[in-house]
């Protein structure tokens, strides 16, 4: 039997609050029920979670799963557009990180149109609400993945 793979999603500031702020741009699930759900539908992954306000606890999390998680989901939340350091975290990892946004970044204000996450990651999904992080999850068990 094959060994399970090993999914961490890390989720940055303002993403505890999910269900709670700004429900007409984020939704009202709160990410806990969500992340049941996923685990649930995926059982053949280990999906493992991390969520923190501060960015260098993001930092210390991408090093540390970095070099032995099959896969990252990253939500750096406002931090994709003003944090060169966690662009070079994820540049200095092995393991393929997919960012995800949950709202349309393109159709809000223009500071969130550029992020300094995207270009050191595997792929970005934005705009799909929390089913981006399911889309993320299905990027990771591609054949082409």
């Amino acid at each position: 039997m094959a060994e399970k793979k090993r999914i961490v999603i890390i989720n940055g500031p303002n993403l505890n609050l999910l269900g709670m702020r700004e429900t007409s741009v984020y939704g009202n699930q709160f990410f806990e029920d969500y992340l049941a759900k996923l685990r649930k539908q995926y059982k053949q992954i280990e999906i493992d979670y991390f969520q923190s306000n501060v960015e260098g606890e993001l930092i210390n999390k991408l090093h540390q799963e970095g070099f032995s998680a099959d896969g990252i989901i990253l939500n750096a939340g406002g931090y994709t557009h003003t944090s060169v350091a966690m662009s070079d975290a994820v540049l200095a990892i092995n393991t393929p990180v997919v960012e995800v946004h949950v709202s349309n970044v393109f159709a809000r204000e223009d500071f969130r149109h550029t992020s300094y996450i995207a270009p050191a990651c595997a792929g970005s999904i934005s705009g799909f609400g929390l089913e981006g992080y399911r889309l993320a999850l299905e990027s990771f068990l591609s054949p082409l993945a």
